[in-house]
């Protein structure tokens, strides 16, 4: 684009070119017109005769040639001692023999020169993505929790105190206790990438079963809310991997797909919410499981009305819905 102090903008440069070319007028003329050479004037002229219109615009000033640029194969070797290694340009310069600068320069152009751009885990390039439209795409997953004991768990009342909890829940009859198995609540999540709008279920297990009914719920829930589903994304666990998965989805009418294997950060979103979820799970204390289960929907609506959401401007999810009643309650 032309720059601040430019004489002539593209919308002035057709009108110069068009004075000399359909108005007849002098190059030197309509040079003076403008307060610009006559250099500058016969160039504008003769790419408006050789071009039009569209050849007033600004042309790249980027060389076609750039023999003294950083060869591929050291900016591979460049790029690897980064990702894998996490050194900075003045280690890789000294272990390639180069310019710390001419190291630099190759991680700005490869966006990898701050390590906040660069996935913790795999040293690759973070992407990240987010789609146009509510309901184009949701993140569905499972969030493992031991179950609380009667009395609360370890984290609040301490191990030795907890184990003992734990030893007199696990012996109660099964009337006595609300979840009788002293194992694992699978907490069932769904997403949408757009909004970031939450919804979840817990249940005792994660077969393919009863991750198509919460599939089927969640559906209804974002439906009720004027939210259309189109596309499931999930991890390659053996429930979303089986034919009632494929054929729930059909029957709703979305598209499956699945992340790349040993790639959790490709369904990044609900990885981040279930960490996000620990406000709920164990960040406070709760007496039974009961009482945590309980606490859930309430946490869910604080989080979708209420909690600010620092990925989409510091505004609760539910604001992006824009056609939901009472989204700001």
């Amino acid at each position: 684009m032309a720059h601040a102090n430019a004489a002539l903008t593209p919308k002035a440069r057709l009108k110069l070119a068009r004075l000399v070319v359909d108005e007849r007028w002098t190059v030197s003329a309509a040079s003076r017109r403008f307060d610009v050479s006559y250099r500058t004037a016969k160039r504008w002229v003769d790419r408006y005769l050789a071009m039009g219109a569209a050849g007033m615009q600004d042309r790249s000033s980027r060389p076609l040639h750039t023999p003294t640029r950083t060869r591929r194969d050291l900016v591979r070797k460049i790029v690897y001692l980064r990702w894998r290694h996490r050194l900075g340009p003045v280690a890789i310069a000294a272990r390639l023999g180069m310019a710390a600068s001419t190291v630099h320069a190759v991680l700005v152009r490869a966006r990898i020169n701050r390590l906040s751009h660069i996935d913790r885990r795999t040293g690759e390039p973070i992407r990240r993505y987010e789609h146009d439209t509510a309901g184009a795409l949701i993140h569905v997953d499972v969030k493992k929790l031991g179950n609380i004991p009667d009395g609360g768990g370890w984290r609040y009342v301490g191990r030795v105190q907890g184990k003992r909890h734990r030893a007199a829940t696990t012996g109660k009859p099964r009337s006595a206790y609300r979840n009788p198995k002293m194992g694992t609540a699978h907490v069932h999540t769904v997403i949408d990438d757009h909004s970031r709008v939450a919804y979840a279920e817990i249940h005792n297990d994660e077969t393919a079963i009863t991750a198509a009914a919460v599939l089927t719920r969640a559906v209804a829930w974002f439906a009720a809310r004027g939210v259309r589903v189109q596309r499931v994304l999930s991890d390659n666990g053996s429930a979303y991997r089986s034919r009632l998965w494929r054929e729930t989805c059909t029957q709703l009418g979305i598209t499956v797909k699945k992340t790349r294997p040993y790639r959790p950060q490709t369904n990044g979103k609900i990885e981040r919410f279930h960490r996000t979820l620990n406000a709920w799970a164990i960040d406070r204390f709760y007496p039974t499981e009961h009482h945590r289960r309980a606490a859930l929907p309430r946490w869910l609506h604080f989080y979708n009305h209420h909690r600010p959401h620092t990925a989409i401007g510091g505004q609760p999810p539910i604001t992006r819905l824009t056609n939901l009643a009472g989204q700001h309650i």
